[in-house]
């Protein structure tokens, strides 16, 4: 059977709805999994039964990461938060690491995750982080703008079997100290990190550019999709 894989919902404030990118669905899909979008919930007995019925899960991306949780005031006018979505969020990954299954991070994915585990970031990367290299791109977003370097000992490269790959980039927040636990895989050329991994658990990676939306045409975002939806089919 297909594995399935929990999707973490994004949130509309405007229209007070969850919505979804078909690209992080159609990623799954084509990989061989089963997605299925979450509720946005924080009853941790409803979130502990999908968690239960899913075989892996993917973070997506959408709102900043509540600057409280790495110990930290949120710089006026540039942050913008679901607090909702962090409590949810954080009842999954507890669920999701107490259990030892899979788990993929995209974009505020790999941000919330290395927040949780203790890490911190950058709220503003224009603010704090002013760099030549293209972080914040326009549409379309499925064009590389710029260049990552592969760690050759991780399981990325592994995957990949490349040192040096190009990326699409839509982002304003990153990670700044990485969270105990978790190793770079891979890193931008002004020094900002690109995907993470937790050595000790079964399948936990992140990555900070955005796989669903070239999918179609990446044959690398293909593999990171392929690569969670195997780890999930595996007892």
């Amino acid at each position: 059977m297909k594995p399935m894989i929990g999707v973490m919902p994004l949130w509309d404030d405007e229209k007070n709805s969850i919505w979804m990118l078909p690209g992080y669905m159609d990623g799954i899909h084509r990989a061989g999994g089963i997605p299925i979008i979450f509720p946005l919930s924080t009853d941790e007995s409803e979130l502990k039964r999908l968690c239960e019925i899913c075989d892996g899960f993917l973070f997506t991306g959408g709102h900043d990461v509540s600057p409280g949780i790495y110990q930290e005031e949120a710089l006026d006018g540039l942050v913008s938060c679901c607090e909702k979505r962090d409590r949810m969020e954080t009842l999954v990954l507890e669920e999701i690491l107490r259990t030892n299954k899979p788990l993929l991070g995209i974009c505020r994915g790999i941000q919330f995750i290395n927040a949780r585990l203790g890490g911190t970031l950058y709220q503003d990367l224009p603010t704090q982080h002013p760099s030549e290299t293209e972080h914040h791109q326009h549409a379309p977003y499925d064009i590389p703008v710029h260049d990552i370097e592969i760690m050759r000992d991780s399981p990325l490269y592994e995957c990949l079997q490349t040192e040096h790959m190009p990326v699409n980039s839509y982002h304003h927040q990153a990670v700044k100290t990485v969270a105990p636990g978790l190793e770079v895989m891979a890193v931008s050329s002004d020094g900002l990190v690109e995907a993470l991994y937790k050595p000790d658990h079964r399948f936990l990676w992140a990555v900070q550019w955005h796989p669903e939306f070239s999918y179609k045409t990446d044959v690398n975002s293909r593999r990171i999709f392929r690569a969670l939806v195997e780890a999930a089919d595996r007892d």
